[in-house]
């Protein structure tokens, strides 16, 4: 496995925890539809949580909140729309981000974007 990928594995492992100790039930990790992907999904209170995990050992470049753009957020959304069918879900949904910096500062968006 590349270093990064390690990195980005150790970065959900880390988050799953957070969300756990929050009292999140975990539904499913790197949750696929095509080319779409979700860190992962998680359920609180009759809320699906769609939830993009970003780390960044430094903030040369931006915060790792910085790096959710467009782009992801609209494959986020495909992966969700997907979920959604399959499950036939009908409740409340949210979608957040947790960055985690320098290895273990987490940081938790709810409701980040729509």
């Amino acid at each position: 496995m590349k270093k990064q990928a390690i990195i980005g594995k150790n970065g959900e492992d880390l988050a799953k925890d957070f969300l756990i100790k929050k009292n999140y039930s975990i539904l499913f990790s790197n949750w696929r539809h095509k080319r779409s992907e979700i860190d992962i999904i998680a359920k609180k209170d009759n809320r699906i949580i769609f939830v993009e995990v970003k780390v960044r050992n430094n903030q040369s470049f931006g915060f790792p909140e910085d790096f959710v753009d467009k782009t992801k957020i609209k494959k986020m959304h495909e992966a969700a729309d997907a979920y959604i069918e399959e499950f036939d879900w009908k409740g409340e949904l949210q979608f957040d981000i947790i960055a985690i910096e320098n290895g273990n500062k987490i940081t938790h968006f709810e409701d980040a974007f729509y």
